[in-house]
């Protein structure tokens, strides 16, 4: 998976007088899970831009005063008005201990139901995961190259190597619905095979 360097520095202060002005200075009050303690910090909300506002997933390489420190994104909390970044919580990750992590769905192949005017639905852009971090993919390939109209792409047919897939085996990951522009040429078979059969 990729990662992502962001320098930060551990806090001194974790009172609400101390957060009030980090974030009028436009800096994220963050805390790191995991480890054996604790650990809080801050940094600008623009060294986080990357790590946010993406639909790609990475591992955040944290310099913390010096000390790096791998983590992932656990939880991350927005101004109601604004959308600022208001607080983000890390989880920190060790090679040897399994972490769960959401890893975005790509689709691959051509489906022929989609190709002859089928509507092609994505319910599941992201799947939940568990696996040892140097298991864990940039992204999951869901290949529907076989799906025709009316066919779904369950998660149980979803290969994802050396890890666990929290999801129950019957989840929808992709289906091909009939749309009208795909629906209008069987109606006008149907009315023509109607009609050679009344002229016979």
């Amino acid at each position: 998976m990729k990662t992502l360097a962001i320098n930060v520095k551990e806090r001194q202060n974790v009172g609400k007088t101390n957060t009030r002005a980090l974030r009028n200075q436009g800096n994220v009050p963050c805390v790191l899970y995991g480890g054996e303690k604790q650990v809080t910090f801050y940094a600008h909300e623009n060294d986080f831009r990357k790590l946010v506002y993406t639909p790609d997933t990475f591992i955040a390489e944290l310099n913390i005063d010096g000390s790096k420190v791998r983590a992932i994104l656990q939880d991350i909390q927005f101004h109601p008005v604004t959308d600022k970044i208001l607080h983000i919580d890390f989880y920190q990750l060790f090679e040897d201990k399994e972490v769960t992590m959401e890893i975005p769905v790509t689709l691959v192949g051509n489906s022929p139901g989609v190709m002859i005017g089928g509507a092609l639905r994505f319910p599941k852009r992201k799947l939940k995961v568990k696996a040892l971090p140097a298991n864990l993919p940039d992204s999951i390939e869901a290949d529907i190259s076989k799906l025709e109209i009316g066919d779904k792409l369950f998660v149980r047919e979803v290969e994802v190597p050396n890890c666990t897939v929290l999801h129950p085996e019957n989840t929808v990951v992709a289906q091909v619905r009939m749309s009208r522009a795909a629906q209008a040429p069987v109606e006008g078979e149907a009315e023509e095979a109607t009609e050679e059969a009344a002229a016979e």
